[in-house]
């Protein structure tokens, strides 16, 4: 092909007459492509909105009821707004207006946070377990799609598919009021949310060593230990740790339910109207999640870290 013609076009220089028909046909084809990409954008929007319209008349999602509530919330957020005074701010628990008499019952609270806390540790602990055991079945590339494939994974998708706080109902009344139903009801979710996770971490493995144990006459067990867990073990630890930073939040929530920790007392002062009790539990809930929050993820990095630097 001639490149004086290209030159030409592409400096800005007259187009051979040759070329006009295919440059027109060219031209017209991206207008047709760009309107029938922007239509069918258009239908996706409309069809969002016709969705997001239906889901607010079920629901009964009323702009009207919204803009009705809105003022009742910012006058509840009024109302739990503890009476501060700057010039009573340091004195004792007697003095209304001080730190110490919105917080006069800060023992008895951090004693909860504290029971709230070893409920999602000892739950995450039980769902990790329950859950990594669940994975080695529930991944493709170990099990192969059979029997066992279908029912961890059905097993994982029943347990994470109910919420924790229906599993709490249930235990609450089987075992009554206490930190015993919160544990049992963050397990089994945890279990179910963590087999998946882990198991898509084990599908991600390489096969090759666990093929050459295999056919060294390796177990399927001592295969599943020896070539898949130590290359999934970083993604393992981190969705445990990550999963513990959850449950902490679930923990303070399934109280309301009768569960144990400091949800059952949040509901007690909720109930009661006991509205700066109220803005102090939330307060401390929000503090004691957010420094377990942060010590969970500086560990999740170190661990990461020292399992990755192992291998």
């Amino acid at each position: 092909m001639d490149a004086t013609p290209l030159a030409a076009a592409a400096g800005g220089g007259p187009v051979p007459a040759a070329w006009s028909p295919a440059i027109g046909k060219g031209e017209a084809a991206f207008q047709a492509a760009r309107r029938q990409r922007r239509a069918a954008a258009l239908f996706a929007l409309a069809a969002l909105l016709a969705c997001l319209l239906l889901s607010a008349w079920v629901s009964e999602a009323h702009p009207a009821t919204l803009l009705a509530g809105l003022p009742r919330i910012g006058e509840y957020f009024w109302r739990i707004l503890p009476d501060l005074r700057w010039d009573a701010l340091l004195a004792g628990a007697d003095t209304e207006g001080s730190l110490a008499f919105w917080m006069y019952r800060l023992d008895s609270w951090a004693w909860l946070l504290f029971e709230t806390a070893n409920m999602a540790a000892l739950a995450t602990l039980f769902g990790f377990c329950a859950g990594l055991l669940l994975a080695f079945p529930a991944a493709r590339n170990l099990s192969g799609g059979g029997l066992g494939y279908q029912l961890a994974r059905r097993s994982c998708e029943a347990l994470r598919t109910i919420p924790e706080i229906v599993f709490a109902l249930i235990f609450v009344w089987a075992f009554g009021v206490g930190a015993l139903a919160g544990i049992l009801a963050i397990t089994l979710h945890t279990a179910g949310a963590l087999g998946k996770l882990f198991a898509e971490a084990m599908e991600n493995a390489d096969m090759r060593p666990w093929e050459a144990l295999r056919a060294s006459g390796a177990s399927w067990p001592q295969a599943c230990r020896f070539a898949i867990l130590p290359q999934a073990l970083p993604n393992v630890l981190s969705y445990g740790l990550l999963r513990f930073e959850t449950n902490v939040r679930s923990a303070s929530v399934i109280g309301f339910v009768g569960a144990g920790g400091i949800g059952e007392e949040l509901y007690k002062v909720i109930s009661f109207n006991y509205y700066e009790e109220v803005s102090a539990i939330i307060l401390l809930i929000v503090l004691a999640v957010a420094s377990i929050d942060l010590f969970s993820e500086r560990l999740r990095h170190r661990a990461i870290g020292a399992v990755g630097g192992a291998h």
